[in-house]
This record gives C-alpha cells, sequence and structure tokens, in this order.
C-alpha cells in the first residue's frame, strides 16, 4: 500500500485485518544458545518471493555501502516483587521510565487499591517506594527510599521483565539483552537483535556495511493489545529516544550515496522515522516518539527490515504490513506457521528486502 494517500488508505483499516492463526506450542519459550543459528525467512517486498536460511546469513543480504541500523538500548530488571506496607498484600511493580531521579512511572498489580500515599516495600526494606498519583492508562508515579545506589539496589532485586507469554523462567539474565547493550532504561528487549554476535557484526563491518546505534528505550506500551477494531482509534506509547550527531551524520551519507537503510527490529525503525523530515534527512538529538506505522504510511529512511515474527493484531504487524503489504506479510506469516518457525521475543527472524 506503499504510494497510496494514506487518509483513503487507513479509514477502514481493522484491527481483524491484521489477525492470524498461530498454534500455542510455536510460540519460543527459551532462548537458543547460538543466537545467530535461529533461522530466518527472507521476504522480497517488492515479488512476494519467500526463502528461508539462518540467521547467520543475513550477512549476504548486505552489500557495501548499506548501512545496518540497531537499538542499544539496555533492559533493565525492571519488575519488582514486594508487600504493602500496611498490610503485607503482595505486589508486583514494574517499572516503565524514570521521570526523575528516584521517581518512576509504573505499572501496578494489583491496581485497584494502590493509591496515593501507599508505601510499599521491596527485598525486606532495601527499597521502599510511595505512590505519589495516578496517571496515563492507570499506571503509578512512584517515589523510591533506598540507600546507596538505585540501579545496584534494582539488579540485587529485580528480574527481568519477560512478556506474558514467556512462561519458562530465564536462566541467563543477558540472554534477554543484545550483545551491544549499552544505554540502561528499557522495560523490555530490542528482540530482532538477540540474533545478533560479536562474530557476526565483524562479518556484517567487515563487508563495507556501516553499522549505527541508535538508543530508543523500549516500553511495555509496545506490546499493549490493540483494543479498538478501527486501527485509527488505537492511542499509541510515547517512547524516548536519542540520535548522536555521528550516527545522523553516517546515516544521511549511506542515504545520500545510494545505500540501503536497513533497521534491526522495529524499535530502530520507529527510532529514525520519527527523527526525519521529509525531506529524508535524519536529524540528531534527544526525543520523545508515539508514531503509529500502518499500511499507507511512506517510509523517509528505511528500506529493508529485520524482526521477529509478533503477535496477531498488533501494531508491530501493522508496521512491518506497511513496509511490504498486509497480504504479504501475513502469507509469510502462514508460511512461517506451516515450516513451524518459532514466534515472538525468543523466536526466529524475518528479514524484509
Amino acid at each position: 500500500m506503499e504510494g497510496v494517500d494514506i487518509a483513503s488508505a487507513t479509514t477502514e483499516l481493522k484491527k481483524s485485518d491484521f489477525y492470524y492463526e498461530l498454534p500455542e506450542e510455536l510460540i519460543a519459550q527459551d532462548p537458543l544458545e547460538d543466537r545467530a543459528s535461529s533461522r530466518l525467512l527472507v521476504l522480497q517486498k517488492d515479488t512476494g518471493e519467500i526463502s528461508h536460511h539462518v540467521f547467520w546469513e543475513v550477512a549476504d543480504y548486505l552489500h557495501p555501502g548499506d548501512c545496518l541500523v540497531l537499538n542499544n538500548t539496555k533492559v533493565i530488571p525492571a519488575r519488582l516483587l514486594g508487600e504493602r506496607e500496611d498490610t503485607g498484600a503482595h505486589v508486583e511493580v514494574l517499572l516503565l521510565r524514570r521521570r526523575e531521579k528516584d521517581v518512576w512511572e509504573t505499572l501496578v498489580r494489583p491496581g485497584k487499591k494502590c493509591r496515593p500515599g501507599m508505601r510499599l516495600v521491596f527485598g525486606g526494606g532495601l527499597l521502599r517506594g510511595q505512590v505519589l498519583e495516578t496517571v496515563e492508562e492507570g499506571n503509578r508515579l512512584i517515589r523510591f527510599e533506598y540507600q546507596g545506589i538505585f540501579e545496584e539496589v534494582l539488579y540485587a532485586l529485580g528480574e527481568m521483565p519477560l512478556p506474558p507469554y514467556i512462561t519458562h523462567k530465564l536462566q541467563d539474565k543477558g540472554r534477554y539483552q543484545t550483545v551491544y547493550a549499552k544505554y540502561e532504561g528499557s522495560a523490555a528487549a530490542p528482540t530482532a537483535g538477540l540474533h545478533f554476535t560479536e562474530e557476526l557484526l565483524s562479518r556484517i563491518r567487515g563487508k563495507g556495511v556501516e553499522v549505527v546505534f541508535v538508543t530508543l528505550h523500549v516500553g511495555l506500551g509496545t506490546f499493549r493489545p490493540v483494543k479498538e477494531e478501527k486501527v485509527l482509534d488505537h492511542h499509541m506509547h510515547t517512547e524516548a529516544y536519542q540520535i548522536t550527531r555521528e550516527a545522523a551524520d553516517r546515516i544521511n551519507a549511506v542515504k545520500a550515496a545510494g545505500g540501503r537503510i536497513f533497521c534491526v527490529g522495529t524499535t530502530s525503525c520507529r527510532t529514525i522515522e520519527s527523527a526525519a523530515d521529509d525531506n529524508g534527512m535524519v536529524h540528531p538529538g534527544d526525543g520523545d516518539t508515539d508514531i503509529f506505522i500502518y499500511p499507507g504510511y511512506r517510509f523517509k529512511i528505511m528500506d529493508g527490515l529485520i524482526t521477529n515474527f509478533h503477535l496477531p493484531e498488533s501494531t508491530l504487524v501493522m508496521l512491518v504490513s506497511a513496509l511490504a503489504g498486509r497480504e504479504q506479510v501475513l502469507g509469510a506469516y502462514q508460511e512461517a506457521v506451516r515450516e513451524r518457525y518459532r514466534f515472538f521475543s525468543f523466536g526466529d527472524a524475518m528479514l524484509i528486502k
């Protein structure tokens, strides 16, 4: 649908247009021991042709003069298990976004009784918190109290915030982290990047491909279900991003020279598309983005995408469909189901070129 007038193309888009059948046993519960040994489905967006590969072969599809854009955010152990100070009742707090030094926007379960003024205790008192107010979507602002350095306390007490469809306990926290993770702040991993190893990145650089890092701190809103049947009625969450001057210059230079821009994951895509102007130039800086990409969107920067397989009816399936067409993407997903690919965060990958 690329090139079609956005208003006419999207008015009738429905959530159900992006549904596909997925057997539960295809949801990957554990990461593979070798990151780059996942399977890779390659979809040619212009022809709809599909082929099957191993992930490390992704380098074969990148040419000298291309650019690979990766999100170097780092997941924090954002899931805290504690108690209410007054009753001792169990409470679970998920850190979503730092608002001030010790004030975080959080998701609290159970949330109904978690009112402003309530005090919470974690780790027998190593960490304490007070609910300040209720904000958008029922999230709570909590001010934390502790001795020492917050990050050290968090790493001692917190758990990795795995998506709800993963029921197995993660044995190694590092496996829900990319090998190039650098800047802390995400409540979820940019999972397409989990397939890369240092060796694979070295091989890609050795081919003359620019490898560029941007930062977008992933919030759980990325995975929030679309509840409204009309796609345009869905309200997108906001996430913080940063693009350095060097990163912007390198992306723009590749684009100007006729090279292709491949994003690793929907988060990298949303970052550079948010920072681009209508002339196809990426601008450096910090910002917040609530960009919602769905069929009809005209990409300003991105030419190709490396991504995992996403949940039915999700905004992520909509983004992928904007690049390669809804029918082609759903056809590729059906092919992946037939071929018994592994789905979602710890699953296999897809290259759209």
